[in-house]
């Protein structure tokens, strides 16, 4: 066969710029519709419980974990050059800065993303957007606006368990189990965690956050109609999300420093 390659690339690059145009035009939409009245805060305390008070623990344990790790990798990193005591301060800058926020932002995809990605396109399988059309009802006001603000919402708050888990964690290992002095711990940490440590970590988490609803939402809502569609669609939103996680992170980390 015949392919003509330059028409091929052409065709798949026009494509990719057209769903990345539909998928601006998806979240202006959104987010539009979720300052227009009525105001359903019944839904988005919904949407902040599913992503949010559901994601609690999963996202605990991956902190936890993750402080621990640091820990002890980190005592036997700095005793090889006698800085044992500044072990507070490096797990505390590891995770408020980059960790916290990433393995946070992955683990609410993995865990809510792919579930809005399914939930949705299973509405459109069973034709339930139609539906609340026919009720008057605005289904991206309805149903996507309150997902986008749930996910703004939640991912801060998560972050700040996360960092406050995992430095917990550290403490563990580093302090209970290592024998590293506490005072120096905590002191080295208050000493070299700045507001702009933590301003940078709150920025990255709103961001994953949109990043998570958007994307998830909107590979949901194109979904095709078939059961196959949705199974493409979920998996396909959960590797976008994560490529879009890491790739805004090192955006927005080359800004911050």
């Amino acid at each position: 066969m015949n392919f003509d390659m330059p028409a091929i690339i052409g065709r798949s690059t026009l494509n990719r710029i057209q769903a990345l145009g539909r998928s601006g035009v998806f979240l202006c939409v959104a987010v539009y519709q979720a300052f227009l009245s009525p105001f359903r805060i019944t839904r988005l305390i919904k949407e902040i419980e599913f992503i949010g008070s559901k994601s609690f623990l999963i996202v605990s344990v991956t902190g936890l974990f993750t402080g621990m790790v640091l820990g002890l990798q980190g005592y036997h990193t700095l005793t090889q050059f006698g800085a044992e005591a500044l072990l507070g301060s490096a797990v505390a800058l590891s995770i408020i800065r980059e960790l916290g926020p990433v393995l946070c932002a992955l683990m609410v995809t993995g865990r809510a993303g792919s579930a809005i990605t399914a939930q949705i396109g299973i509405m459109k399988i069973t034709d339930q957007f139609p539906a609340l059309e026919m009720m008057a009802i605005d289904p991206v006001k309805y149903v996507i606006s309150p997902k986008i603000l749930a996910g703004i919402i939640s991912l801060p708050l998560l972050t700040a368990v996360f960092d406050v888990v995992g430095i917990m964690g550290g403490y563990l290992v580093g302090v209970k189990l290592l024998g590293v002095n506490e005072g120096a711990y905590f002191g080295k940490m208050v000493a070299a965690v700045t507001f702009t440590d933590i301003y940078g970590g709150v920025l990255k988490s709103l961001s994953f956050g949109l990043l998570i609803a958007w994307i998830s939402s909107f590979m949901g809502f194109m979904a095709d109609p078939t059961t196959e569609g949705v199974s493409t669609a979920t998996t396909n939103a959960v590797v976008l999300t994560s490529l879009s996680i890491l790739i805004v992170d090192y955006i927005l980390t080359s800004l911050l420093l």
